[in-house]
């Protein structure tokens, strides 16, 4: 991102008047100027023929531009009474390999209780795999199955990062409605073993609450990006992604940026790179470790892997217009996972 903005030099201005138009003093201008330019364009005293002058990213004359801050630069969730509705694209790629699923999802703010927000999810549209709308049996059961689960409501915490799925009790209740429907539609052994796989994770919580943390799109919608950026609207985080199927998610060391100024169309914008940072090899990745088989006192980090966000934000409620999350992993090939988020205008 931009760390400074551009003032092109009109005719008869000073370095004072240029000063007074953004409400800084002169030596704040010539120094933020003579430590962004080029040698040759340094002020010395006053302007001497440059054409432009470096000032600060939140030097504007606009100040509805600036985006608004808590204490420590930090950025507020204020999803109160929004509903949104989007459309998702996740793409999961391994090596030559690569399949995408698109559906779309409905997302309403429910009530905020004990430093807690909480959301009701409902998918609102068929799933589409590869462009095509699912139809082998493998495909449809697998969605036929997950009806149980919607709505679902979830928690977040006041980073918006997902918690936890608040409406357990209610999966056993709607399963007996659900499977009845699937065996009207279906027969055989491929459909015992699904509605078998499903029964044993509503029947066990914790089985059902790993099943939806893996949920890409509410992981990335959901990944935890209010955070406070300081004086240099940056912050960096150690967070984990479910880019494998492993009990402990592999963790990457993340650098988050957010741009203080909001873009023509008046959304946050916010970026974030990383890489892996995870003691475990992919030895131990591919045998689905949760921790590393190599006890040493100084161990050496696994670095195989990068993470990127791109987040446009909303103004009012801070919730994404739209987002782009990237994951990978080396196992014995690259693994990817990537999920795309677009907010669907209703108008």
């Amino acid at each position: 991102m931009e760390k400074f903005n551009k003032h092109i030099v009109q005719k008869n201005e000073t370095l004072k008047s240029i000063a007074s138009l953004y409400n800084l003093s002169t030596d704040v201008v010539k120094g933020f100027h003579n430590n962004s330019c080029d040698v040759k364009d340094m002020i010395l005293i006053d302007l001497t023929g440059q054409k432009e002058i470096f000032v600060p990213r939140t030097a504007v004359t606009d100040k509805n531009r600036l985006v608004e801050f808590g204490r420590g630069n930090s950025l507020m969730f204020q999803p109160q009474k929004t509903f949104s509705r989007y459309g998702v694209t996740i793409t999961i790629e391994n090596g030559d390999r690569k399949n995408e699923l698109k559906y779309e999802t409905s997302v309403r703010w429910l009530n905020t209780e004990n430093k807690l927000h909480f959301f009701e999810i409902d998918r609102t549209s068929n799933l589409y795999l590869n462009e095509e709308e699912v139809n082998e049996i493998a495909d449809l059961l697998a969605y036929k199955t997950s009806k149980v689960l919607y709505p679902l409501q979830i928690s977040v915490d006041e980073t918006g990062k997902f918690n936890d799925i608040e409406n357990l009790s209610v999966f056993k209740e709607r399963w007996a409605g659900v499977k009845e429907e699937v065996y009207k539609e279906f027969d055989g052994e491929t459909v015992d073993q699904y509605c078998e796989k499903i029964e044993k994770i509503i029947l066990q919580p914790d089985g059902i609450s790993l099943y939806l943390k893996n949920d890409y799109f509410l992981r990335a919608l959901f990944f935890g990006i209010y955070q406070s950026f300081g004086k240099d609207y940056q912050t960096e985080l150690i967070e984990t992604f479910p880019v494998v199927n492993n009990p402990v998610e592999p963790k990457y060391g993340i650098q988050l940026e957010i741009d203080p100024l909001k873009d023509e169309y008046g959304l946050i914008n916010i970026e974030g790179q990383g890489r892996l940072n995870d003691e475990r090899t992919v030895y131990d990745f591919i045998n689905r470790s949760p921790f590393s088989l190599i006890i040493d006192d100084h161990p050496t980090i696994n670095h195989q892997g990068t993470f990127r966000l791109m987040c446009y934000l909303n103004e009012e409620h801070t919730l994404p217009k739209s987002l782009y999350v990237e994951c990978s992993i080396m196992l014995e090939e690259e693994k990817k996972i990537s999920a795309s988020v677009s907010e669907i205008d209703e108008n």
